[in-house]
């Protein structure tokens, strides 16, 4: 193996391993009014973290887990062949990542202090994106997320 795909791969299989922890904001508004509420939702690249979100003073807290992911990777080889009496050279290969159809799907379910649930459809979760919560007496929220702003110091 080549000395420039050894250094690929392991630069490949290095980030791979790193996590990246983000925090996103929540907007939720009731699809019978104007007014909009707030949340927070922390995650990794592992695809899961915990949520909260407040309504009327009434803070709700649980988990979300994706349900199909942003992307997905997969391998790729290749190969060359050469020589007289024979074939022989260079066969290698590496990973590539890619876009998942209609992944970044999350599902998150949360409860209050009182006992009241919400339960949320999330989608676009690594960039941004949004979807629906639904709490247990029907009402729905449309929500928006985006990539909360980062601090430096």
């Amino acid at each position: 193996m080549s000395r420039h795909l050894t250094a690929t791969l392991a630069l490949a299989g290095l980030l791979g391993l790193t996590g990246c922890a983000s925090t996103y904001q929540l907007t939720l508004m009731p699809r019978d009014s104007g007014r909009t509420f707030s949340g927070v939702m922390d995650g990794l690249t592992y695809g899961q973290g915990p949520i909260s979100v407040t309504i009327d003073g009434k803070t709700y807290n649980g988990t979300w887990v994706e349900t199909a992911p942003a992307y997905t990777t997969g391998w790729v080889g290749g190969g060359m062949g050469y020589g007289y009496r024979g074939w022989g050279g260079y066969w290698g290969g590496g990973t590539v990542r890619m876009d998942t159809p209609g992944g970044g799907a999350a599902k998150a379910l949360l409860t209050a202090s009182d006992g009241a649930g919400l339960r949320c459809d999330l989608r676009g979760t690594r960039s941004g994106g949004g979807g629906e919560c639904r709490d247990d007496k029907g009402k729905e929220y449309d929500v928006q997320i985006r990539l909360a702003a980062v601090e430096t110091k």
